[in-house]
């Protein structure tokens, strides 16, 4: 007897997968965005890695040469001449910044899908601009438009009937809906010396962040609001253009001056959902006095300075700000104070390493959208 052969007419055809094919220029294009970031901005620099990259590990051909990739990347905008005011030679561009924005994006936060520009829900129904798929009955006061008719006509049916059709007050009901909350943050990133030292790049891995997350708020949240601070032995706002040219300094870590930054910033939002994210892989060792004149100890946790960190903390839960720390280190003692820290502020904290930092930064932006966080 012939064996059946029950793979015949089953209807499904496999084949290998086989990735999409990138030109020649995408392809080393992805690489350049990468050694632009890690350069800071520094095009010369960036170029002569990917010429290394190339001897070592043949990214170019006779057809499609490394000064070709360099002449499209000027005609297709990407690098332009510099003014002699500027040093002359090349440098990005603004597409540049934004292409490489985008991809922070999607390395860090790949498998989101875009939605509807807007706001988050809350976790407080009411009249809201967001549907839930839950009813109530009809209240003086109620929105008309937010009468649910298909519902509210099969109540009238069930109510009094079909031969007779009548529809009273009783039988409306409206879809309950989630009010949406408008979010203003502050991202303080740490430029101290210690963001390079031991032979790690912390720097970078908190650049790719701060690009993913702004990216990621003016594509798809584009009524919140992301201010970004630095800070080193004082503290500055950068814009989300300067985020590929951060670079870090001889600086000691002065929390109380990014704290004080930031809390100023938040005071002036209108918003009632406020928050930090504080990137940082060290102790705070420097404050500014009233002279001007720096107090600094690099050696430990000065009780002087930790002091006024709690003080800013207990502040900032006063204005019904949180802070979440993203503590790139975890040594004992230096968690000890961030556990210290995050209780004065009745906020978070993570400790983390450098793998992973995207995906929580995005965890936590994204929770803290979906309820009020004005505090107790």
């Amino acid at each position: 007897m012939k064996k059946k052969d029950y793979r015949q007419g089953s209807g499904f055809v496999f084949n290998k997968f086989e990735a999409p094919e990138k030109s020649p220029f995408d392809r080393l294009f992805e690489v350049f965005k990468e050694l632009i970031t890690h350069t800071s901005g520094d095009l010369d620099e960036a170029l002569d890695w990917l010429k290394q990259l190339d001897e070592e590990y043949k990214l170019t051909t006779e057809d499609y040469t490394l000064d070709d990739f360099v002449e499209d990347l000027k005609k297709k905008g990407y690098i332009k001449e510099e003014n002699e005011d500027d040093g002359g030679g090349m440098a990005i561009t603004a597409k540049t910044e934004r292409a490489i924005r985008k991809q922070a994006l999607d390395q860090i936060f790949g498998k989101l899908k875009k939605s509807a520009s807007g706001s988050h829900r809350t976790n407080h129904v009411g009249r809201g601009d967001e549907h839930t798929g839950d009813f109530k009955a009809f209240q003086f006061g109620d929105a008309p438009d937010k009468i649910s008719i298909t519902e509210s006509l099969r109540n009238a049916q069930i109510n009094h009937g079909i031969g007779d059709f009548n529809m009273s007050e009783e039988d409306l009901v409206v879809e309950e809906t989630h009010y949406k909350s408008r979010m203003s943050t502050v991202l303080m990133i740490d430029l101290s010396h210690s963001m390079i030292l031991y032979g790690e790049d912390r720097i970078t891995p908190a650049k790719k962040v701060a690009m993913a997350l702004a990216e990621l708020i003016t594509t798809r949240y584009p009524k919140d609001s992301l201010d970004i601070i630095v800070f080193g032995n004082d503290a500055w706002p950068v814009s989300i253009a300067d985020l590929p040219y951060l670079k870090v300094g001889p600086y000691h870590t002065n929390t109380v001056a990014g704290l004080k930054l930031a809390m100023d910033i938040l005071r002036r939002k209108r918003s009632t959902n406020r928050q930090i994210f504080m990137i940082t892989d060290g102790k705070p060792s420097c404050l500014r006095e009233r002279d001007g004149s720096y107090y600094k100890n690099s050696m430990g946790l000065d009780p002087y300075i930790i002091g006024k960190c709690y003080t800013m903390a207990r502040q900032a839960r006063k204005l019904h700000i949180p802070i979440t720390t993203f503590m790139i280190a975890q040594d004992p003692y230096l968690m000890q104070f961030v556990r210290e820290f995050t209780y004065a502020n009745q906020g978070k904290a993570f400790y983390t390493g450098l793998k992973g930092l995207g995906e929580m930064i995005f965890e936590d932006y994204e929770t803290n959208r979906k309820k009020r966080i004005r505090g107790n």
